[in-house]
């Protein structure tokens, strides 16, 4: 049997739109941060265990590996926060036209990127 009818579009060809990926990588922020939360405690248990507790878990942070988790999540604290307030104002009913959705991604993404930026330039540079 031939069928005339199309294929659906595969995942490779199908390009989602911005808002689908913001919504999506929300929801990623969102379980990053609560994984993010859980060991920031483990941290500050480290710290209220002693001295010998803590050492090991500031070797921990302190690590190129420990560096790179701790960038990830603060750029997801970021973006996240970011893609809240964009909500707060789609929930007040301001920029709900498909060019604002758009263009509140696109400022939401790089107020993101600079307030991490900021963030790690501060850490790095100035303390």
């Amino acid at each position: 049997m031939s069928s005339s009818r199309p294929l659906s579009p595969h995942l490779q060809v199908y390009k989602l739109p911005l808002p689908a990926l913001m919504s999506i990588t929300h929801r990623l922020t969102g379980v990053i941060l609560s994984t993010g939360t859980v060991l920031m405690a483990g941290f500050l248990i480290a710290l209220a265990s002693g001295p010998e507790a803590f050492a090991i878990a500031q070797l921990c942070v302190s690590h190129p590996l420990g560096q790179i988790a701790l960038f990830g999540y603060s750029l997801a604290l970021f973006y996240h926060a970011c893609n809240g307030i964009r909500h707060l104002f789609w929930d007040a009913v301001i920029g709900l036209s498909i060019p604002a959705v758009y263009k509140s991604g696109q400022v939401a993404i790089v107020m993101a990127l600079c307030l991490t930026a900021a963030l790690w330039s501060v850490i790095y540079f100035v303390v």
